[in-house]
């Protein structure tokens, strides 16, 4: 049975790179973004580095039918799913006083509702790829923020619904844990993608995580028996408290 995982936002940053480490490993993948057409060049780097399959599924996570179209679509081309990496997200900022509802529902649609539509649509495939696999199990890597462990000043709506993202996946550790599925939130600080651009005149680029930062600990944690649950960690920035993104 060929190993695969369903990644999300996978056509650049963070997702792009643990996409490539995914193919380099020899797993079958399921990619999605908006883009059709950089879904399609990214899906041929990834065969070319190694995934005997890609499946594309061009989604805008904010419409509630994305997740069944894209779990679905991993289940007809690979039947089960070893690992689930819930990356998309959307990052605005505004202060609580002024910020418009309508991108406060966008948010709390990206970051939230889709992760959990996702993560449901996807458990009977996780399951099967545990009991196929029981001692290392099926895995659930969600990319929240640091943001949504400690407070930052004109974030509130990102990092709540980053919060949220880390209380889903513990509670996820208590129900599943012991069927073979555990999952972890990894929480960084700024990395250095173009989804951080906008705050790049204020914190260099040079001075943000790498994006292979979050790829090692993605590999590592896939790499974990079905007896370890990690479910948070917090990565910061060299130079800091430790306590800001």
């Amino acid at each position: 049975m060929t190993r695969s995982a369903l990644v999300t936002g996978a056509s650049r940053g963070i997702g792009l790179g643990v996409s490539t480490r995914l193919a380099e490993q020899g797993y079958g993948l399921t990619i999605s973004a908006r883009d059709p057409e950089r879904l399609e060049k990214v899906a041929t780097q990834l065969l070319e580095a190694g995934a005997p399959e890609v499946r594309t599924v061009a989604v805008d996570l904010a419409d509630p039918s994305a997740a069944v179209q894209a779990v679905g679509a991993h289940e007809e081309t690979f039947g089960t799913m070893r690992a689930l990496v819930l990356n998309a997200g959307v990052g605005t900022a505004g202060n609580i006083a002024e910020f418009p509802m309508r991108r406060f529902d966008k948010t709390l649609a990206v970051n939230l509702a889709a992760p959990f539509a996702l993560l449901q649509a996807s458990l009977p495939l996780l399951r099967a790829a545990a009991a196929a696999e029981p001692d290392r199990g099926a895995k659930v890597i969600a990319l929240s923020s640091i943001t949504g462990v400690f407070s930052e000043p004109g974030l509130s709506v990102y990092g709540a619904t980053k919060a949220a993202l880390i209380s889903l996946v513990e509670t996820l550790n208590a129900e599943e844990s012991g069927n073979g599925i555990s999952a972890s939130a990894i929480a960084p600080a700024y990395v250095d993608t173009d989804m951080s651009d906008w705050i790049k005149e204020t914190i260099p680029a040079n001075e943000m995580l790498e994006v292979n930062d979050v790829v090692e600990i993605v590999d590592a944690l896939l790499k974990l028996s079905s007896r370890a649950v990690l479910s948070r960690l917090v990565l910061s920035r060299a130079g800091t408290d430790g306590y800001r993104a």
